[in-house]
């Protein structure tokens, strides 16, 4: 799947690439026990959660797998049956999926972050009677109706467990979206979903699979971005994965871990890669690079491009269908502002209200047909119809083509309409973070008589500096469009954040308003 022709370029690649997924395929077959038949000896996992290394070898993953895959059926857990997953960054975090997975059952990642409501929502919306954590995690879950699996105090029979016999159509895996509040959505993904990755994970990391390579994020793995963008295609491809927890950045950690593990491949959501570049970190000895959730500029790629000695990967993907646009510095230069390119076996465009591709600004979406698109939202089925415009799934996000870039402008209720303008944040955010002054930034629209909006950033400062807003203003003012710039500044100890590192605009945008109005936010 990912094993693309020497010496063949993008265009030959996409033109000639076909999927070929079998009608039967399971997960656990995928990443663990092809590997533990043909080469039980090699590490798939570089455990570092207790301070020390462990590595821990194909062979030892099925062992865990088989093991916890029978005391989940000892438990009742049948082909269907929901498993949640509630572990940090560690070896049995991948263990309890592939457990899962041999049953037939559907695996759902949790969350340590979470607090009670957050785990109650998505428990009982999917109904999973059992999770598998840890000590930590059964005390979390102490107030749910749900029974705790502990394998390290767990007294786990031995033995082997046989693999189902999975349909490649077959739900294997339901992940929530990322809100905190409300009531959030389940993708339901198939067992295809890892293979629908593996194209553009390995575009993004240069051939993900070269000599040497080993994988890791900061992202927790209880998102797609950390479960099917690192660990489980890691492991697919033979590329040791390294675990680590690390509940909130940290760059010194982050360092350690690098070395320790001796990593080569790195997925960096831009909030770490911003924290990096704030204490100007240099991480030597990588090989590759790749980010996506925000997208970067120009100025934050000439920093990648010092600080790592290469040029980072920007990737584009949501829950529904990850990893369906990539850069790959190997292949083709970087279009600054653009996420890159369409993934051999993805089509991705921009439509228009009628549902057919157009010229300029429009809705950024993916044609049908791609294994890693999800199912549906679980028990949703009025969302998930909402969810597409004919043959397309709608993104929510909006976007242009340029040529074969795509240039992501923003959540559809994030961009701005200034003077006639539409403004996308993530550019104005990506400008002022080059100030040395600006740690972290946030920029919304709010609402003015004259011009429809004005573009308003909330900024936070490094420790003992100061700028002013003028100062920042300037400096957007003098780098780029003379109508985005952003007419008001206020400088905030800290901005409100999803748990998986993104700026919660709807929120600055409420404040914004109620800047306006005179009401309490």
């Amino acid at each position: 799947m990912t094993a693309f022709p020497d010496g063949a370029g993008y265009d030959e690649i996409y033109r000639d690439f076909s999927w070929q997924i079998p009608e039967h395929l399971n997960m656990a077959g995928q990443v663990c026990d092809t590997w533990a038949e043909r080469a039980p000896e090699r590490t798939a996992i570089i455990d570092l959660t207790e301070g020390t290394r462990r590595d821990v070898s194909y062979g030892d993953l099925r062992a865990m797998a088989d093991h916890l895959a029978l005391a989940l059926r000892d438990r009742g857990v049948a082909r269907g049956g929901r498993v949640g997953v509630l572990r940090s960054q560690d070896a049995w975090c991948a263990a309890a999926h592939i457990a899962a997975w041999k049953l037939g059952a559907i695996s759902v990642p949790l969350f340590k972050l979470f607090r009670e409501e957050a785990l109650r929502s998505r428990v009982e919306d999917c109904g999973a009677g059992i999770v598998v954590t840890d000590a930590e995690g059964a005390a979390m879950l102490a107030p749910l109706d749900v029974a705790p699996l502990v394998p390290e105090a767990t007294d786990l029979p031995k033995g082997r467990c046989a693999t189902a016999d999975m349909a490649a159509d077959e739900a294997g895996v339901l992940i929530y979206t990322s809100g905190t509040t409300g009531k959030p959505k389940g993708a339901l993904h198939a067992h295809r979903v890892l293979s629908g990755h593996l194209p553009g994970v390995a575009l993004s990391h240069d051939m993900l699979g070269q000599p040497g390579d080993c994988i890791w994020t900061p992202a927790d793995w209880a998102w797609i971005g950390g479960l099917f963008d690192v660990l489980m295609p890691g492991l697919a491809l033979g590329v040791p994965v390294v675990a680590a927890r690390m509940a909130k950045f940290d760059v010194a950690e982050c360092l350690r871990i690098v070395a320790q593990g001796n990593v080569k491949n790195v997925f960096f959501p831009p909030t770490a890669l911003r924290m990096l570049k704030a204490q100007g970190a240099r991480v030597q000895g990588l090989r590759t690079v790749a980010s996506a959730g925000e997208p970067l500029g120009a100025e934050m790629l000439a920093w990648g491009s010092e600080a790592f000695g290469l040029t980072i990967n920007e990737f584009y993907g949501q829950t529904e269908c990850n990893m369906a646009v990539t850069s790959c510095a190997a292949l083709f230069a970087p279009r600054p502002g653009c996420a890159g390119k369409s993934v051999p076996g993805f089509d991705v465009t921009v439509i228009g209200p009628d549902g057919w591709p157009c010229t300029g600004e429009g809705d950024v979406a993916i044609r049908r047909g791609t294994p890693a698109m999800m199912l549906e939202y679980w028990n949703k089925p009025e969302a998930t119809a909402e969810k597409f415009r004919g043959d397309w799934l709608l993104t929510g996000d909006r976007g242009v083509m340029e040529g074969d870039f795509l240039r992501f402008l923003g959540r559809e209720d994030d961009v701005i309409t200034s003077a006639g303008y539409r403004i996308g944040p993530s550019e104005i955010e990506d400008c002022l973070m080059t100030h040395p002054a600006v740690a972290t930034v946030g920029v919304v629209g709010k609402p003015d008589a004259l011009r429809t909006e004005i573009v308003k950033a909330y900024v936070v400062l490094k420790p003992g500096v100061s700028a002013s807003a003028k100062e920042l203003g300037d400096h957007v003012k003098t780098r780029l469009a003379s109508y985005s710039y952003p007419r008001e500044i206020a400088f905030v100890d800290a901005l409100p954040m999803t748990v998986t590192g993104k700026v919660i605009r709807k929120e600055l945008k409420a404040r914004a308003v109620a800047e306006t109005t005179g009401e309490d936010v």
